[in-house]
């Protein structure tokens, strides 16, 4: 076999174009591009704006498998269906989410795709990239200053300190500011309260980003926030503040779309970043519907598994921006069926065959799952070296016998040339016009219910689970007109329950509510399930460990 080059050794030897030249490839004028070096740039609102009576192109969402540590490669079979459907020559764009500097340092470390179907620049994408994450930061602990500020002038809003909601916010993983106290010191620093910090990614203000349509909306949504509530329990809104007009400012550059290019040149959106497991994980609005525009063909991906990331991206971001997907393909790999089915890391390199198929309960959950809310799907067998014949067919003909197709697919190792039978695939299912897209539950159902539809028909559980006070205040937020938002469920994204050492297709458990939080800008509420933190904290040896810059400059140990 020859000599395997790493992520980042292949994304060092890209040959990439100026990225005017990238806009030009979609009708983007250079004028309308803001470039932050040679190499990617913002779109501006103006162009973004002269395109909304653009024909849509077909929107294909990428979702997968429960994760495992065996590694199923979501983003990087986004990034090679892309590329797919350009050679197959079809106008295409990748839509994905910016990279959070939290699991960058401390999990998973960095990843823009991988092997030959990448994104790039890589390591700007996996850092600071062009400062939106830093905006959202500042523009949400603006908000928190000026609570703590109001209160300490006097609080004429008559803010219950003890019912601040609004936490504090910072792109990295810290479990230690997860519970604060803050003011402390005397008179001169204000009065003691509880707090908190929450990752960047959790954030209402991330959401809102990726949910607003314009500027415009951006700044209503920003002043819908629910920030404190005062004695008698009435809501006091970021508005109530005068903190809506300076957060549009400072976020202002960061809703405009960020343009870059895959190692074959060709274009990708990536814009906002919200969590999967306690977020909508999903990117921007903006940016897929402007893409959608530009393109015959936009392919999104949604974070983690299908449980979480499309059934979040159908019943939030699709119901929100009053998007229709035309297909699904739903990533899997030999390896995760093989450690669902039983099989420990350091085994995975042996054929198992029986291992496969018990594991391919798992995938033909999220199969079933898909087909719920209307959407016609296909199954993508992301291909490892260590992947035997045998073991290849017998998930083929477990998706065969769900009554779907897998195919095979191998752009990590040849880039576009081998992904073209699933970019065929895709175009052919998207043509056909069988999706019926819906969304799982209507808006007018209530909140509780909402949960439980979700809990027994995609998780398989019997029920959701929650003590009075957090139905109480469910019910206290239907009566105040929030009832028809949709749910955001936060929970383990590593399997189907609340216990992440459960997986494969488990059925009839129970899922615990710890926690609901209203995010009224946004628009949905927040289900705090299980023991998932909205502050994750750092692994005992921290991907930040093995990240330095070498003799010549060059990051290594990101990726």
């Amino acid at each position: 076999m020859a000599e395997v080059k790493s992520d980042i050794e292949i994304a060092r030897a890209a040959k990439k174009k100026q990225i005017q030249e990238i806009g030009q490839k979609i009708g983007i004028p250079t004028e309308h591009l803001l470039p932050y070096g040679h190499d990617k740039a913002k779109i501006s609102a103006e162009f973004i704006k002269s395109v909304k009576g653009n024909k849509d192109g077909k929107l294909i969402l990428v979702t997968a498998i429960n994760p495992t540590p065996a590694g199923e490669g979501k983003t990087t079979t986004t990034v090679g269906l892309g590329d797919g459907l350009n050679r197959i020559g079809k106008k295409a764009i990748v839509c994905i989410r910016e990279a959070s500097l939290g699991p960058n340092f401390g999990v998973k470390g960095g990843a823009a795709g991988g092997g030959y179907a990448q994104v790039v620049p890589m390591e700007d994408m996996n850092l600071h990239f062009t400062g939106d994450f830093h905006a959202i930061t500042t523009a949400h602990n603006l908000l928190s200053a000026l609570i703590d500020n109001h209160i300490y002038w006097g609080n004429d809003l008559g803010i219950d300190t003890r019912r601040v909601v609004w936490r504090r916010v910072m792109d990295m993983n810290d479990r230690a500011l997860r519970e604060i106290i803050c003011s402390l010191g005397g008179v001169a620093n204000g009065f003691p309260r509880e707090g908190g910090f929450d990752i960047t990614v959790a954030s209402e203000v991330m959401a809102i980003l990726c949910l607003a349509t314009d500027l415009k909306d951006l700044e209503k949504r920003l002043g819908d926030i629910i920030v404190a509530y005062r004695r008698d329990k009435s809501p006091v809104y970021a508005r109530d503040l005068k903190a809506d007009g300076a957060m549009a400012v400072l976020l202002k550059d960061a809703m405009q779309p960020n343009l870059v290019q895959t190692l074959e040149n060709n274009p990708a959106f990536v814009h906002g970043g919200p969590f999967a497991n306690i977020a909508h994980g999903c990117n921007s609005v903006v940016a897929t519907t402007t893409a959608l525009k530009l393109a015959d063909y936009v392919v999104t991906e949604a974070g983690f598994g299908a449980d979480l990331g499309a059934e979040k991206f159908f019943d939030i971001k699709c119901r929100k921006a009053g998007l229709k997907p035309a297909a699904a393909v739903i990533v899997a790999t030999v390896r995760a069926m093989k450690m669902n089915g039983g099989v420990k890391k350091e085994d995975l390199g042996k054929e198992n065959i029986e291992a496969v198929k018990k594991g391919c309960a798992n995938l033909g959950r999220h199969i079933e799952n898909i087909r719920q809310f209307g959407v016609p799907a296909v199954v993508a067998i992301n291909h490892f070296y260590s992947d035997t014949d045998a073991e290849i067919q017998a998930m083929k003909d477990y998706v065969a016998s769900m009554g779907e197709e897998a195919v095979l697919c191998k752009h990590w190792a040849k880039g576009s040339a081998g992904i073209e039978e699933l970019a065929n695939k895709v175009v052919a299912l998207a043509e056909s016009g069988a999706s019926q897209f819906a969304p799982l539950y209507p808006d007018a159902m209530p909140l509780f219910e909402k949960i439980n539809t979700i809990v027994q028909r995609i998780y398989r559980g019997s029920e959701a689970i929650a003590d009075k006070s957090v139905r109480d205040q469910l019910h206290a937020w239907e009566q105040a007109g929030y009832g028809n938002l949709p749910v955001c469920m936060a929970k383990t994204q590593y399997s189907f329950s609340t216990d992440p050492n459960l997986r494969g297709a488990p059925t009839g458990h129970t899922v615990p509510v710890r926690e609901v939080r209203l995010s009224a800008g946004a628009g949905f509420v927040v289900i705090i399930c299980g023991e998932v933190m909205t502050m994750p904290g750092l692994p005992k040896a921290p991907s930040s460990e093995k990240i330095f810059l070498n003799e010549a400059g060059q990051i290594e140990g990101l990726f």
